[in-house]
């Protein structure tokens, strides 16, 4: 009886050691691995993904931006994407280029919280790209998809632009005013309504008024560029020179 406790004893010890014995080379073996350094291939582009990404290449696509063009800190640009000289992208806009083009022409801006995108093609056969031309202010929380927005015009916020509207010079389209597919708004008229609608005819004093905000708006805009490091897609070809010349900063 003795005999068989000792037995059963000194087997447990045994099997306890054993244990206690693997468990020490399990641990070094893991410590030995996740010691090892992986060395990441050359051929990764590397990006940086603290925060939010202003620039989103998609593809063979790259948003650019002009060196003198403010574009927001949380402003999202994906794709097929321009903002020329003097342009502004203001607060939480997004631009979506992931399907057609995307311009924002000079000493144009589009204000907070607009969605600008573009479809494949316009059902009225008309461009699906997307085209907003010099000097126009685009009010803030409008919807632009496929239409084209010809220079010294005024699209009024909560606005809605659908695919293959064309708004001509010199024109206004007052707040929450939507256009449907298609429709032309001629030069020189006040749009409104839902949908819109022929108001009046602008007078040459509120023509001459509309590329005097532009203006206005693009001198506010550089107190908030001034805030910022210039930031455009120009430090793509400073790396590309640094990288030719062997400079190391």
């Amino acid at each position: 009886m003795a005999t068989s406790i000792a037995a059963r004893i000194s087997r447990k010890a045994a099997a306890s050691a054993f244990s206690a014995h693997r468990h020490v080379i399990s641990s070094r073996c893991f410590a030995t691995e996740s010691a090892k350094t992986i060395s990441p291939s050359s051929d990764r582009v590397k990006w940086d993904y603290r925060g939010q990404r202003k620039i989103i290449p998609l593809g063979q696509w790259v948003p650019k931006v002009a060196v003198d063009a403010y574009v927001a800190p949380n402003v999202v640009l994906a794709g097929q994407v321009t903002v020329y000289d003097g342009a502004s992208v203001w607060n939480g806009c997004v631009l979506r280029g992931d399907l057609n083009k995307i311009t924002v022409g000079f000493c144009s801006n589009v204000q907070e919280r607009c969605v600008i995108h573009a479809a494949w093609s316009s059902p009225t056969g008309l461009p699906a790209e997307t085209s907003i031309e010099r000097f126009v202010t685009i009010g803030a929380y409008s919807l632009l998809r496929s239409c084209t927005i010809e220079p010294e015009c005024i699209i009024g916020q909560h606005s809605i632009l659908m695919e293959g509207s064309l708004v001509e010079t010199h024109s206004i389209l007052e707040a929450g005013s939507v256009v449907p597919p298609g429709r032309r708004i001629p030069t020189g008229e006040l749009w409104a309504g839902n949908p819109a609608r022929f108001f009046r005819a602008l007078t040459h004093e509120e023509t001459l008024e509309i590329p005097k905000l532009a203006v206005a708006i693009n001198d506010l805009s550089k107190e908030h560029f001034s805030e910022f490091l210039p930031y455009s897609t120009v430090y793509l070809e400073v790396e590309k020179l640094k990288k030719s010349l062997g400079i190391n900063i």
